[in-house]
C-alpha cells in the first residue's frame, strides 16, 4: 500500500474539490490517500505556506479558487516542482464565459454565508503563517497554542490544521544549539505542547526527507547519536516548561490535533 498525501485547498468550504479528489483516489486501491482539506484560503501568504508544505509532503493538489491570480500560483508553483496538482474549478469557469461571454466575478464563497467562524479561520491561518518556525518570537505570547519540537516532529502542518479550527498557532524548533527566544519564557505552559518521537522513527522520516532532495540519506541531520541527542535536549527544555509532551510516533495529524484540544478543554467533535 502506497500512501499519498492530498491536499485540498479552496477559497470556500473545499467539499467540492474534496468530493472529486476521493473519486478519483477510489480508482486507485494500493494506493492510501492521505486527505488534508485547506478551506477558506483567499490571501497569497497564507496560500504560499500551504504550498510550501505540499512540497516538503509531496502531495497532490486539488483546488478550487475561483481566484484566478490565486489559481494560477498554485499552477506555477506545483509545476516548477513537479507537483501533481488538479484545478477544479477555473476549467468550469472558462467554458461558461466562452459560451456566455461574460466574466465571472471572481468572489469566493458566494454560496456560503460569511460568520465570525469564517473570518476567524482566515485570521488563524494568516497567524500561522507569519509565526510558523520561529520566524517571528513575538508570535508565541500571542498564540492560543505554542507547538515546540526538533526537525521532522509534524510542527507546521499541525500547526495549518488547528489554524483551521480557527486556533491562533505559533510554532518553534528547537536544538541544542539554538537561541530560545526570551518570549518563550512568557507563555502560559499550559499553551504550550512539547512535540517529540522516536529516534528510529525519526531518522526514518529524516533519511526519506534527505533523499526527496536528492542527497545522501545518511548524514548529520539522519545520525541516530545527533537525532537522540536532539531530542534529550527537547525532552529537558519541556520539563523545565512544565508543559504537555506529545509523541507524535504511529499518530496522524488529526490524532495529535485532538490530545492538543482536549489538554486545552476545547470541543473536539468536529475534528
Amino acid at each position: 500500500m502506497k500512501d499519498l498525501d492530498v491536499f485540498i485547498v479552496s477559497d470556500s468550504s473545499g467539499e467540492t474539490a474534496l468530493t472529486i479528489a476521493q473519486t478519483a483516489m477510489a480508482q486507485f486501491p494500493n494506493v492510501h490517500p492521505k486527505f488534508q482539506r485547506f478551506p477558506f484560503i483567499q490571501t497569497e501568504s497564507i496560500l504560499q505556506g500551504i504550498l510550501n508544505l505540499a512540497k516538503k509532503n509531496e502531495a497532490i493538489i486539488f483546488h478550487t479558487l475561483v481566484t484566478k491570480k490565486l489559481s494560477n500560483i498554485v499552477d506555477d508553483f506545483a509545476d516548477q516542482n513537479q507537483m501533481g496538482h488538479f484545478d477544479c474549478i477555473q476549467p468550469a469557469l472558462d467554458s461558461v464565459a466562452k459560451r456566455t461571454n461574460e466574466t465571472p466575478v471572481e468572489v469566493p464563497s458566494l454560496n456560503h454565508n460569511l460568520t465570525e467562524t469564517y473570518f476567524d479561520r482566515i485570521a488563524a491561518m494568516e497567524f500561522a503563517v507569519t509565526y510558523d518556525d520561529g520566524k517571528d518570537p513575538s508570535g508565541l505570547e500571542k498564540a492560543d497554542i505554542v507547538l515546540l519540537g526538533v526537525s521532522r516532529t509534524s510542527k507546521t502542518p499541525l500547526s495549518l490544521f488547528l489554524a483551521n479550527r480557527g486556533l491562533k498557532v505559533a510554532n518553534l524548533p528547537l536544538g541544542p544549539k539554538t537561541q530560545l527566544p526570551e518570549e518563550l519564557w512568557q507563555v502560559d505552559p499550559k499553551k504550550i505542547i512539547g512535540l517529540t518521537n522516536n529516534p528510529g522513527a525519526l531518522r526514518k522520516i529524516r533519511q526519506e526527507r534527505m533523499i526527496s532532495y536528492g542527497l545522501p540519506k545518511e548524514s548529520a541531520y539522519s545520525d541516530t547519536t545527533q537525532i537522540k541527542q536532539e531530542l534529550e535536549y527537547a525532552h529537558k527544555l519541556y520539563k523545565k516548561l512544565g508543559c504537555l509532551i506529545i509523541n507524535v510516533s504511529n499518530k496522524s495529524i488529526e490524532e495529535t490535533a485532538s490530545v492538543v484540544m482536549e489538554s486545552l478543554d476545547i470541543d473536539t467533535s468536529n475534528l
